[in-house]
C-alpha cells in the first residue's frame, strides 16, 4: 500500500503568516488611528470617558467643530444623554452639577429655552435645580434670574414677596435673600464665620459659643469711661488708625462699647427690656446670639466733648472717612426696613476696606452688599 504524498508545510504557513500578519497590521493600524482620534479630542478638554463615547457615537466632527465644550463632555460621560438633545447640550453653560444632563433633560421637556436653562443652572445647587426642575414652566424667570445673587428656590419666595410689598425685583431678591419676608428670630440661619465678613441680623444667628479668635484689650485712653473694653485685633488696629488720623484733625473720638460676650448680651437685653420694654428693645437692642458686638467686629462710638454722637463734628467727620479704614455705619436711619433695628449712629462696623467703600460709595447697608456678593451659600 503506497503512501499519499503531504503538503509542503512551508508554503501553508507562509501563507498563514501573510494572512495573520496583514490582520494584525490592520489592527495596529485600527489602533493607532483610534488613539489618534482620541488624543485629538482630548488635547481639545475632553476626558478620556467621553472622547470614547464621541467616537463610539460617531459624534468626532461635531465636537471638533464646537471645540471644548465642558457640557457637551459632561453629556457624553453622562448615561442620560440624548441624542436629539446634542444641540441644547452645547449651548447650555456648564454648572458642576452631579445631575447636569438629566436636568437639562427635563428642563428642555419643561419648554424652557437654552438661555433660559443656563440661568436656571447658575442660580442654584443641584439639589435646587432638581427640585426646580420637577415644576411646570414658570413665568417671570428673567426678571428675577437676570439678577447674579437671585437663586432659583427662592423664586415662590421672590413672588410672594413682592406682590405684598411691591418692592421691583432687584430690591425683592435682595431683601428676600437675606431672610426679611421671614418673622425675626424664627428659623434663623446659624453662621459660624469668624471673619470680617460674618453677617449678623435678626435672621442670622452667632453658632452657640461663638468668640472671636483674636481679642485684645483696647488701651484705656481710647475709651470712654472706666470699663475695659475688647475688640478683634485687626479691627481694632484699624479703628486706632482712624481714631489717631481724626485726632491730627481736632477730632476727640471714643469707643463706647465694642465686644460683648453672649452673657453680656443676656445681661444687657434683660436689663434694656426691664426699663424700657419689648417694643424698645425689638428696635435697639439685640437678642443673645443675634448681637454684631459679639463677634468683636462692632464698636459703639463716642465723643470727648459731648453725650450725643449724632450732634458733633466727631459724628459727621466718621461718616464721611469710616469708609477709608474698612468700616461701614452699620444702622442708619435711612436702611431701618433693612436692618430691622432704629438709627445708630455710633455703631460702626469693620468688614474691610474694600467692602466699605463700595457701601459708602453706592450708598447701602451692609446686608445688602452680604446679599449681592458674599452670600454663596445656595450657589
Amino acid at each position: 500500500m503506497g503512501l499519499k504524498k503531504k503538503l509542503k508545510p512551508k508554503k501553508t504557513l507562509r501563507i498563514i503568516g501573510y494572512v495573520l500578519g496583514t490582520i494584525l497590521i490592520i489592527i495596529i493600524g485600527f489602533i493607532i488611528f483610534y488613539f489618534y482620534e482620541r488624543y485629538q479630542l482630548t488635547e481639545l478638554g475632553y476626558t478620556v470617558k467621553a472622547s470614547d463615547e464621541i467616537l463610539k457615537k460617531f459624534k468626532k466632527s461635531y465636537v471638533m467643530e464646537i471645540g471644548e465644550n465642558k457640557t457637551l463632555n459632561a453629556a457624553f460621560e453622562s448615561s442620560d444623554y440624548k441624542e436629539k438633545y446634542l444641540d441644547n447640550y452645547s449651548k447650555i453653560k456648564y454648572q458642576p452639577h452631579k445631575h447636569l444632563i438629566k436636568n437639562i433633560n427635563t428642563l428642555i421637556k419643561r419648554k424652557y429655552n437654552n438661555n433660559e436653562i443656563s440661568m436656571i443652572l447658575s442660580h442654584g445647587t443641584d439639589e435646587d435645580v432638581t427640585e426646580f426642575a420637577k415644576r411646570k414652566q414658570v413665568a417671570y424667570l428673567e426678571e428675577f434670574f437676570t439678577f447674579d445673587y437671585a437663586k432659583i428656590k427662592n423664586y415662590d419666595r421672590y413672588l410672594a414677596y413682592m406682590n405684598e410689598t411691591g418692592e421691583d425685583e432687584e430690591n425683592t431678591i435682595i431683601q428676600v435673600n437675606i431672610d426679611l419676608d421671614k418673622e425675626p428670630y424664627k428659623d434663623p440661619v446659624i453662621t459660624d464665620d469668624y471673619s470680617c465678613k460674618v453677617l449678623v441680623t435678626k435672621h442670622r444667628k452667632l453658632k452657640d459659643g461663638y468668640k472671636p479668635k483674636d481679642l485684645i484689650t483696647i488701651p484705656q485712653e481710647y475709651v470712654k469711661g472706666e470699663e475695659k473694653v475688647k475688640g478683634e485685633r485687626v479691627a481694632w488696629q484699624n479703628l486706632k488708625r482712624m481714631i489717631d488720623d481724626a485726632k491730627k484733625e481736632g477730632m476727640e473720638i471714643l469707643v463706647n462699647s465694642a465686644y460683648r460676650s453672649y452673657e453680656d448680651q443676656v445681661e444687657i437685653y434683660n436689663e434694656y427690656k426691664g426699663l424700657y420694654g419689648d417694643e424698645y428693645v425689638a428696635k435697639y437692642v439685640s437678642t443673645p446670639g443675634f448681637s454684631e458686638h459679639q463677634t468683636g467686629y462692632g464698636f459703639d462710638l463716642a465723643s470727648a466733648k459731648a453725650n450725643v454722637f449724632s450732634t458733633t463734628k466727631e459724628y459727621e467727620w466718621t461718616i464721611q472717612n469710616s469708609s477709608k479704614y474698612g468700616f461701614v455705619h452699620r444702622y442708619p436711619t435711612s436702611s431701618e426696613e433693612i436692618t430691622g433695628f432704629s438709627n445708630e449712629s455710633w455703631h460702626f462696623r469693620y468688614v474691610g476696606k474694600k467692602i466699605a467703600t463700595y457701601v459708602y460709595e453706592n450708598k447701602l447697608v451692609y446686608d445688602e452688599y452680604f446679599a449681592m456678593f458674599l452670600d454663596k451659600e445656595s450657589n
